[in-house]
């Protein structure tokens, strides 16, 4: 089944633009391209969305409350944000409403298709560089929130082991293989472990692994 699209950007003209050049892949499929003044949940209704692309330079931080509201959707579709920036803080905001992905507004088309496709398989997509930042700036928005070891006790084997593969770089596709384990499974435990973890990404799980990894680390270092 094609990708089911939703692009909502600022301007009108750079949306129909968008639309025009992805509708020329064979796996993608655009639902509708619109300015910002569209309600995308009422869109939604009857259609097919997967991804959305979302302008992350609208006023008033209008971009991620937009984010919110598309992750209560049910099913929620994968929110990509597109920016002329990759400010680490602003894609941090992104993350913590919902967004999976972030890329420029000046990169090719290909790099963009590339993102869709990717998040359409439960990939996050970061700008390059970016990663470490943005995993400091979420272990840093997450200590006050509720002990990473008590969270993260919750999980069933199964789902740490899903998560300890994503913290060592092992990619998701690969995580199957290396499991022994069928790739819906693998989608399902993640699943599962983000809700128990309180969080909307696999990159905030990371995080949060990282967190309490480093914290033991820092224990047996003042054992001895």
């Amino acid at each position: 089944m094609a990708i089911g699209l939703f692009i909502l950007v600022q301007e009108r003209t750079f949306a129909d633009a968008l639309a025009i050049r992805l509708e020329e892949e064979p796996d993608v499929a655009v639902v509708a391209a619109l300015d910002t003044k569209a309600r995308p949940p009422r869109v939604f209704a009857g259609n097919h969305v997967d991804v959305v692309l979302l302008d992350a330079d609208l006023a008033d931080d209008a971009a991620f409350r937009l984010c919110a509201e598309l992750s209560q959707a049910s099913p929620a579709p994968y929110v990509v944000f597109l920016s002329h920036s990759a400010d680490p803080a602003r894609i941090v905001r992104a993350i913590r409403a919902g967004a999976v992905g972030w890329v420029g507004k000046e990169e090719p088309l290909e790099r963009l298709i590339h993102v869709i496709k990717g998040v359409a398989r439960g990939e996050t997509w970061l700008p390059p560089g970016q990663t470490g930042e943005v995993l400091r700036l979420l272990l840093h928005s997450t200590e006050g929130d509720n002990d990473s070891a008590e969270l993260l006790t919750a999980l069933t084997d199964r789902e740490r082991q899903v998560l300890v593969c994503l913290a060592e770089g092992i990619q998701r596709r690969d995580i199957a293989d290396h499991l022994h384990m069928s790739p819906n499974t693998v989608r399902t435990h993640l699943q599962n472990l983000m809700g128990k973890l309180g969080v909307h990404t696999a990159l905030e799980a990371v995080a949060l692994m990282r967190r309490q990894l480093d914290d033991e680390l820092s224990q047996r270092r003042m054992a001895y």
